[in-house]
């Protein structure tokens, strides 16, 4: 490459890179770690304790439960009547029951709109795996908080009916 061709480029680039550093940011300058948020998510890691370990096992038709993944989403696992059975719940503070019909949609799930209690709610279907069901609705406090049931094993009882169930005891938490 010619002399004449790096400074065709690099002229440019430097600009591009100044530019770049000149950008003002606006807001208030914080320590490392600190956080401006506050309250915003005064929940956070204790959602996965809304609804006791013994709750969601009678909700489902089990006994023994053993805690699984706390996080953004929580999980347990159940010792179902016809064998185990994966529980998952999920709160998204700024979530909304359209973005959840949308992304059942996308996933080739049959979402249908429902009431629990009086909220309202989408119920999620996979067509193919007639012992898996879902259900979200619109928390009080805003956002969606949801809940999934899949029975493993052939002869379960509806997990729409344990879906539901669950987001019940959450709601009934919550009022």
């Amino acid at each position: 490459m010619t002399r004449r061709a790096v400074r065709w480029f690099a002229v440019p680039a430097a600009a591009l890179v100044l530019a770049g550093c000149g950008a003002t940011v606006p807001g208030t300058p914080m320590p490392a770690g600190a956080s401006g948020a506050g309250g915003d998510y005064v929940g956070l890691l204790t959602e996965c304790e809304a609804v006791a370990a013994e709750r969601i096992a009678d909700a489902v038709g089990g006994g023994a439960i053993e805690r699984g993944f706390f996080g953004a989403v929580c999980r347990w696992s159940v010792d179902g009547p016809a064998g185990p059975v994966r529980v998952t719940f999920d709160w998204f503070e700024s979530g909304s029951l359209d973005v959840e019909r949308e992304t059942a949609r996308r996933l080739g799930y049959a979402p249908e709109d429902v009431v629990v209690d009086g909220r309202r709610a989408v119920l999620v279907r996979q067509p193919h795996d007639p012992g898996s069901c879902g259900v979200a609705v619109g928390a009080p406090a805003g956002g969606v908080v949801g809940w999934w049931a899949q029975y493993r094993a052939p002869g379960h009882p509806d997990p729409c009916e344990a879906a539901v169930t669950l987001a019940k005891l959450t709601l009934d938490l919550s009022a």
